[in-house]
């Protein structure tokens, strides 16, 4: 910490004596750029003093400045896509301070800038042409708001943006089809920390879109940036009271219903922008949305083959999913500027995921290979030889609840050519389970004696049906199905904390066309993660119960699963019986320690950067250093069996034994990056990156937590190296027309250190030879190389009523492999697609908006891509492309009350994985949710 802030207090005391004295007679241009109607600030418009070459864009408050600008009358050129040039001459005093504020209009006139499709279009255009690197941003207007309901599924729009669902909502964000754990993610600049115990990556769908001003993808680095990003970062913007001209009111009502459930669920947010006086303002959303939904489901556990080559799967499960979710989502922002030179702000985001699920689920589970069949289907009987059949029903009841919290004290200070940005910061993530139920479950065992058969028809690759072939009565009889166990999470506790302060300070020196700026910084983070988890097993009750006493209704369209159990029955028998039930001390001690862990992670960081600005050439080159320090801590679970005497007397009662361990590590990168943007002619823009990056290991990877049974293991990797990427991007865009643009661009990343799990034989444990382990190791080299295309354009040259008309439309081609070894064995490597790789995704969005009338479809589509990674190929894990259709319609009522409708999901896609066994697909899961359809007002005031 003390040496990061040590670089830069050293730079700028090395600044402060530099011998470049101010240009002579020389002023400050600085002012402001909005919208002609008053209504809000424009961020990133192009301001260029023609005459001396020199160029800058507008921050999100719309301000602008030139330091060192020679007295004399230049002209002022200011541009923004989709506005009208504004061309103005100003002349600079020889010393003090010029104000030029700028207004702009849309072209034709208008209030295009402020409202609907073409405004977003026009500001995430801009932003998008103003960056320094390759960035893809989404943008809400003034008074409008995302049409997702949330994040993740807002930033599905996006180039080379694949998002993976849960249960048809999206959830997790792949960029250029690298894993999500690879992303970084931020709000107002603070990194989020993940709720979930096992990944790093967080899931965006905690956070609701309607508190969010905009979300920038930035795909290549700069050294101001945090380097932990192979697959790029993600930059959430909520509110700020300074983002507007005009103080705002705006409410928004919805339903949604859902076509499994056939109920209406409730959606409302609140959004709000005040300025108290000139120089200081509060902004803020609050939304609630409350989700009832429902999910077909059914899985395998996996695939086999008979001596004769007969292919079938001996765990076959078909599951009914009613969730229920709420999200509150809250955001709040007090700004202040205390001078014209200073900006003070306080931002702070909260927001909370509850998910209520109740699954009811049917399974087979057979003990040996089918009695016959065909490629088609198989046939199971419990007359065989050595077969058992086993049939259990089984219900969870989980109630699980997330949070994120952030807030963010921070400022920025700009004293002609010096600028000094700081802040603070503070976020937590949790995950937390109290009393869940997962599962409970009855079980009827068909075994030799008894006449029971069932047969699978595997004719069709995403469903399985089955049939009673025999023992029909005792298969439906509830009473047959006696209790088996009973899982309780006592307490599912996950933590991940961080607190960051951060300095940055750059000095400008204005020069012949153009300005150079030098630039430093330093960053201490200091993160600590942990899990924590307490679970009651029980396998026995005092007395009988079958599941005849809990029964329920089915609401299922895959299969017929009942007798089922009811949702809420099992629960209220449990509490008031607890004491009946017999506990399992062996498995509720091992499934209570053997998840635990905690990580301490303490990053310094520092970096040194020149930037190069003219009105044609941005050149940033530089390097950044960040030193790791890890702690951590876990449990080795060693099982010790059951010892008899001769005589048959236990001398040794089965147990577990649990021995904490801790490891400490430290490791430093240096990161260099290089950075080209150059504009030949107006409205071209070329581009080129280069960087070094890198990602930490999941922090439950590298906990050293270890069971260890019969002479096996699975067991974490402290000694994990951190993903390391060379990254280079070249990219060509051109900005047309009023409100249109198109680009293209390559990308190639050489990671190094690709982490991956693998079964290993013959494993040297603290000093323990193991027959076999599974643990994360560090694989070879991989490579990813892509393609990626955009289009954007508002047809408003075309005839009326056709000039209403705009389009979008963007595909990406990524080709991601890495190397893995079969069954761990190093000399038989193979190629695989990286996991969550897409080699094919688009987006299309066709809209229509004119006078009081806006119509959208959007269109999204990904190619299948590798979810695990087995021990061979036909162990794969793979997800099966899929396509969704989007439509809305909305309608202003009066100015500033608008009428809106929306179908989700209109295809139906549903989730489909498989396996490529035995020379087809084969299904390890399928999920439909069916379509959603929504309705509401929304008010402005």
């Amino acid at each position: 910490m003390v040496k990061g802030f040590g670089v830069a207090r050293g730079l700028a005391l090395l600044l402060a004596g530099t011998s470049i004295a101010t240009i002579a007679h020389a002023g400050e241009l600085a002012g402001n750029v909005a919208d002609a109607s008053g209504t809000r600030s424009l961020q990133a418009a192009n301001v260029r003093i023609v005459e001396l070459g020199r160029a800058t864009t507008t921050a999100r408050d719309g301000s602008y400045s030139f330091a060192d600008v020679p007295a004399g009358t230049y002209t002022l050129e200011t541009t923004y896509v989709g506005a009208e040039p504004v061309r103005q001459t100003v002349e600079v005093p020889e010393t003090g301070r010029i104000t030029v504020n700028i207004a702009l209009s849309g072209a034709g006139g208008g209030d295009i800038l402020v409202i609907g499709q073409a405004a977003n279009q026009a500001s995430a255009l801009s932003r998008q042409r103003a960056a320094d690197g390759v960035e893809n941003v989404l943008t809400r207007d003034a008074i409008g708001q995302f049409p997702d309901q949330n994040v993740a599924e807002s930033l599905r729009r996006l180039p080379g943006v694949n998002v993976l669902d849960d249960q048809g909502e999206g959830r997790f964000v792949s960029i250029r089809g690298l894993d999500p754990e690879l992303n970084a993610s931020s709000v107002n600049g603070v990194r989020l920390p993940a709720p979930e115990s096992d990944v790093r990556s967080v899931a965006l769908d905690v956070i609701s879109s309607d508190i969010i001003e905009s979300i920038e993808v930035k795909k290549s680095l700069t050294p101001d940036m945090d380097a932990d990003a192979v697959g790029g970062s993600i930059e959430i913007k909520t509110t700020s009271a300074f983002d507007r001209k005009k103080d705002l009111f705006a409410v928004k009502a919805e339903g949604s219903y859902n076509d499994l459930t056939e109920s209406v669920s409730p959606k409302g947010s609140v959004d709000f922008s005040k300025k108290l006086g000139d120089n200081f303002g509060i902004a803020g959303g609050l939304s609630f949305y409350r989700r009832k939904f429902a999910t077909n489901n059914q899985e395998v556990d996996g695939w086999d083959t008979t001596d004769d080559g007969l292919v079938y799967a001996d765990t076959v499960e078909y599951r009914d999913y009613d969730v229920e979710r709420k999200r509150i989502s809250g955001s709040l922002s007090l700004d202040f500027r205390p001078a014209d030179t200073t900006t003070l702000y306080a931002r702070g985001l909260y927001s909370q995921f509850d998910d209520q699920e109740y699954r009811r689920r049917l399974t087979f589970e057979m003990e040996e290979g089918p009695r016959g069949g065909n490629a088609d289907a198989v046939g199971f009987s419990s007359e065989d030889e050595d077969q058992e059949i086993s049939v259990q029903r089984d219900l969870k009841d989980r109630f699980e609840r997330q949070r994120i919290r952030s807030l963010v004290l921070g400022g920025k200070t700009e004293t002609g050519p010096w600028k000094l940005e700081y802040s603070g910061s503070w976020a937590k993530s949790s995950e937390t389970e109290h009393g869940s139920i997962d599962p409970v479950g009855f079980e009827r065992v068909f075994e030799n004696g008894d006449d029971f058969g069932v047969s699978f028809n595997y004719a069709r690759d995403m469903h399985i049906p089955y049939t009673i072939t025999a023992g029909q009565a005792a298969f439906l009889d509830p009473t047959e199905y006696e209790f088996d166990k009973v899982e309780r999470t006592t307490l599912s506790d996950s933590e991940d904390e961080e607190f960051a302060l951060k300095a940055d300070i750059a000095r400008s020196f204005a020069m012949d066309n153009g300005d150079f700026t030098i630039q430093a910084g330093a960053k201490q983070r200091w993160r600590t993660k942990s899990y924590n988890g307490t679970f009651d097993i029980y396998k026995g009750f005092d007395g009988d119960i079958t599941l005849a006493d809990f029964l329920g209704e089915q609401d299922y369209d895959l299969a017929i699963i009942e007798p089922t159990l009811s949702k809420t029955g099992f629960r209220d028998f449990f509490d008031d019986n607890i004491g009946s039930f017999e506990l399992d001390p062996l498995d509720t001690k091992s499934a209570s320690a053997e998840e635990d862990y905690s990580v301490d992670e303490d990053v310094t960081a520092a970096y040194l950067l020149g930037r190069w600005d003219s009105d044609t050439l941005r050149v940033i080159g530089g390097v950044r250093m960040e030193r790791t320090r890890n702690r951590i801590t876990g449990n080795i679970l060693t099982f010790i069996p059951e010892i008899e005497d001769d005589a048959g007397e236990v001398i040794q009662d089965e147990d577990v034994l649990i021995t904490p361990q801790t490891f400490r590590r430290s490791y430093t990168d240096w990161l260099p990056s290089l950075t080209v943007r150059y504009e030949p002619v107006q409205n071209l823009v070329l581009r080129a990156s280069g960087s070094k990056s890198l990602m930490r290991p999941k922090l439950s990877k590298l906990a050293p937590r270890a069971v260890i049974e019969d002479n096996e293991g699975e067991f974490g990797n402290p000694d994990l190296k951190p993903y390391e990427s060379w990254n280079l991007d070249f990219a060509a865009e051109y900005y047309f027309s009023s409100n249109a643009a198109v680009s293209a661009g390559v990308f190639y990343k050489d990671v190094k250190n690709y982490i991956v799990d693998q079964t290993l034989e013959d494993v040297v444990y603290n000093g323990v030879t193991l027959d076999e382990a599974t643990t994360a190791i560090n694989g070879d080299k991989a490579t990813v190389k892509g393609f990626e295309f955009s289009y954007n354009q508002v047809f408003d040259f075309l005839p009326a009523p056709f000039d209403g008309l705009q389009a979008q439309f963007n595909y990406t081609y990524t080709d991601a492999k890495g190397t893995v070894f079969a069954d761990g064995d190093i000399e038989d490597p193979r190629e695989i697609m990286l996991p969550s790789s897409s080699k094919n995704t688009f987006n299309a969005v066709l809209g229509y908006e004119k006078g009081p009338l806006s119509l959208r479809a959007a269109g999204t589509y990904r190619d299948k891509y590798l979810d695990e990674i087995g021990g061979v190929a036909e162990e794969d894990r793979i997800v099966a492309d899929q396509f969704r259709l989007d439509l809305s319609a909305k309608y202003r009522v009066t100015p500033g009350v608008r009428v809106f409708v929306e179908w989700v999901n209109v295809t139906d896609a549903p989730y489909f994985a498989y396996q490529q066994f035995g020379g087809r697909r084969r299904l390890l899961q399928y999920e439909d949710y069916s379509w959603t359809a929504k309705f509401g007002v929304s008010a402005n005031f």
